[in-house]
Order: structure tokens, then sequence, then C-alpha cells
């Protein structure tokens, strides 16, 4: 039962949300192979495990920040007859998802929720590698800025092509009609 879920797949469900990385409830449903419903109602029943720094309900405003387009969460399993979803979803950080598997209580969840500790471990590194490379391209700047303040505008020009290949890449425009 190893690799269940690629890494990949889990770290794009990982938001970052009133500073904090976390996973929704839905995402986690979906990757432990049960219910929302079903994961809500374990976590309901347990609620003192569940501090308010491992889990929060988000905001209408959050959730609408997050792009998540309430059309995509209807699910085949879920019975609701309004359609759609009635509350705004839980979001669970690292600690948070970390209690989900003694709570859900299944070999899946387990091995689930390794790798999903596997993929916040992995953000973390890279987040740390790019701070790392923020910083030292700041101090190069700053020591070329003290030596060169003549050429300073062809440095200038350097550093900053330097700073938009570190930043992310741009998602292409959404394709509408026939390919």
């Amino acid at each position: 039962m190893t690799n269940l879920v690629p890494i990949e797949r889990i770290e794009n469900k990982i938001y970052l949300i009133r500073g904090q990385k976390v996973m929704l409830d839905f995402d986690l449903a979906i990757l432990y192979g049960v219910e929302t419903k079903y994961l809500k109602r374990q976590v309901n029943r347990n609620k003192d495990n569940f501090p308010p720094d491992f889990m929060f309900r988000l905001t209408k405003e959050e959730f609408l920040r997050c792009q998540i387009v309430t059309s995509n969460l209807k699910s085949q399993f879920v019975t609701s007859k309004r359609g759609g979803r009635r509350y705004s979803p839980y979001a669970f950080t690292e600690q948070g998802v970390a209690m989900l598997s003694s709570v859900l209580k299944s070999k899946r969840a387990v091995q689930v929720n390794i790798a999903i500790m596997r993929a916040f471990v992995r953000l973390r590194k890279i987040m740390a590698t790019h701070k790392d490379l923020a910083q030292k391209v700041d101090q190069l700047e700053n020591k070329f800025e003290r030596r060169f303040e003549k050429d300073e505008i062809q440095i200038q020009i350097v550093f900053d092509a330097i700073k938009k290949l570190m930043l992310p890449p741009e998602s292409p425009p959404k394709k509408y009609g026939f390919v």
C-alpha cells in the first residue's frame, strides 16, 4: 500500500490561508477515500481533538479567494436537496491532518497521512530553499551596489532578471472553445 497518492497531487491540494498551510475537508475526503460528510461527522464527534490551531472553518470570502467553484464540489455521493455546499469547508493545518488518521481509524487513512506529512515536509524544504536563495541574491545585490556605483544600471538589470526568474511561473490563460 505504499504510494497510494502521488505527493505532487497532495501538494496541489495545500493552500495558504490565514498565513498557514492547510488542506480543505473535501480534498482530504477524496484522498482518504471517504465521503466529506463522514469525515466531518467524525471530526464533530471528536471536537476535543481539533483545537483552533489544528482546524478552522473558512469564511465565505476565504473560500471564494481559493478560487474554488462550488459547481466542481458536487459529488455523486453527496445528497443535498439544494445542491452544492451549505457550509464553508473546514481547513486542517498539518497537525489537524495528523490527527485525522486517529479519528478515521483505517489503514488507508494512515497510509494517506504518511504521504500528506511527506508533502508538507517537502513544501517546507522548498520554501526554505527559496528564502535562502532570495537572501543570497539580496546580499550579492548590496555587495555589488557598494563596489560599482557607476555601473549601477547594468547591475540592476542583471538582478532584476534574476528576481524575475525566481518568481513562480504565471499560469497560461484558459483556452475557450474548440482546440
